[in-house]
């Protein structure tokens, strides 16, 4: 299949599928996060597939890079936020897993995106 678009890229898919995770997730956290942990962590997961299509409508490929670059930080402080929520009690272990699996699926496809650029 031929990229024409961000949206035909897989690493695009998982990520606004993270986006998506992160917000029913935070939905259950305590109010009082609303301006601290859950806006962190959203603000997180939409940087992922924000970055990855506006690198891809870059005119150079050192630009692109650098966008992807960007998300991959974004997987980092995603998962330092998803390991906090688990410590505070606000997630269980089992979902905490679940999430950072997809997470680091995703960090190995940036990984190997920007390899290939």
């Amino acid at each position: 299949m031929k990229i024409r678009n961000f949206k035909d890229l897989e690493v695009w898919k998982l990520g606004r599928k993270i986006v998506v995770d992160i917000y029913k997730l935070t939905i259950n956290f305590p109010k009082h996060e609303m301006y601290g942990l859950i806006s962190q962590m959203r603000r997180a997961a939409v940087s992922i597939p924000s970055n990855i299509s506006e690198g891809f409508n870059r005119l150079h490929n050192a630009e692109y890079r650098q966008f992807l670059y960007i998300a991959l930080g974004s997987c980092a402080e995603l998962e330092t936020q998803l390991e906090v929520a688990a410590d505070l009690g606000y997630l269980e272990s089992i979902r905490k897993d679940e999430l950072l699996k997809c997470l680091h699926y995703e960090t190995a496809m940036l990984r190997n995106l920007i390899k290939k650029l």
